[in-house]
C-alpha cells in the first residue's frame, strides 16, 4: 500500500482526461511560446468564511482559513519573484495545496479555502482529490515539500504559470479508523511536477485562483 499514491492516483484515475497531463522537458517551460493555457479563464467568487479558526483575516482573503493541523506540514522552498503579480500568484499556489489538505483534514471538498483558491478546472482537480481521501478513509501526515519552483506571466497579465516540484517521501497516508500510517520505501513515484495556471480574481483584490492543474507523475527531474 502506498503512502500517498494510491488516494491520489485514485483521483487522479477519475478525471485523468482531463487533469493529469505529463509535462514536457526544459524546453515547454522555456521555449518560443508565451501562450499559457487558462490566460482567459473567468474565475469564480469565492466564498467566504464567517469564523476563521487559523491565520488572522489580515493575511487571508475574506478570513479564510487555511490552517493545518501540526502533523501535516507543508513546505514550500521557493524565492518570491520581483514581480508583484507572479509573487502573489506563487503565493495563492501554496494556500491551494493548503486548501486541498485542509479539506483532506477536515472531510469535506466544501471548505471556504477550496473554493477561495480554486476555480473551474483547478476546483474540480481540488475536490476530486479530496473526495478520494475521504471515500479511501486516510488522512495525511508528515512534511510534503515543494521546490524549483518557476513563475511565467500571460501577455494579459491576468494568467501567470507557476510550475514546481513536489516531494512526498516524508509524507504519507494514515487511515482514520486505526491511525495506521502507511508506510513505503523511498522511491521515483515520490516525486511529482505541477503546473498550475493561477488566475486573477477580477475585482482586484489580489486574489489568484488555480484555474487548471497538470501533473507530471515520477518526474526524474525533480530527485
Amino acid at each position: 500500500m502506498k503512502r500517498r499514491s494510491l488516494p491520489v492516483a485514485a483521483a487522479l484515475t477519475a478525471t485523468a482526461a482531463l487533469l493529469l497531463t505529463a509535462c514536457g522537458g526544459g524546453d515547454d517551460d522555456s521555449g518560443g511560446n508565451d501562450k499559457i493555457a487558462g490566460a482567459d479563464q473567468s474565475s469564480a467568487q469565492p466564498t467566504k468564511s464567517p469564523s476563521p479558526s487559523g491565520a488572522p483575516a489580515a493575511d487571508k482573503p475574506d478570513g479564510v482559513d487555511v490552517s493545518l493541523p501540526k502533523d501535516m506540514n507543508l513546505t514550500f522552498d521557493w524565492e518570491k519573484p520581483e514581480d508583484k503579480n507572479e509573487a502573489a500568484a506563487m503565493e495563492d499556489a501554496a494556500n491551494f495545496f493548503r486548501a486541498i489538505y485542509r479539506g483532506v483534514d477536515k472531510r469535506t471538498s466544501k471548505d471556504a479555502a477550496v473554493t477561495a483558491y480554486a476555480t473551474g478546472e483547478g476546483l474540480r482537480y481540488a475536490k476530486t482529490q479530496i473526495d478520494a481521501w475521504i471515500e479511501g478513509g486516510w488522512t495525511a501526515t508528515g512534511t510534503l515539500r515543494h521546490y524549483d519552483a518557476t513563475t511565467r506571466s500571460a501577455a494579459n497579465g491576468k494568467s501567470v504559470e507557476v510550475a514546481f516540484c513536489a516531494d512526498s517521501g516524508k509524507f504519507f497516508g494514515k487511515e482514520i479508523k486505526t491511525e495506521k500510517v502507511l508506510t513505503t520505501e523511498p522511491s521515483i513515484e515520490d516525486f511529482d511536477h505541477y503546473k498550475l495556471i493561477m488566475v486573477k480574481y477580477p475585482t482586484g483584490r489580489g486574489l489568484w485562483q488555480a484555474s487548471k492543474v497538470f501533473v507530471e507523475t515520477k518526474a526524474a527531474k525533480c530527485q
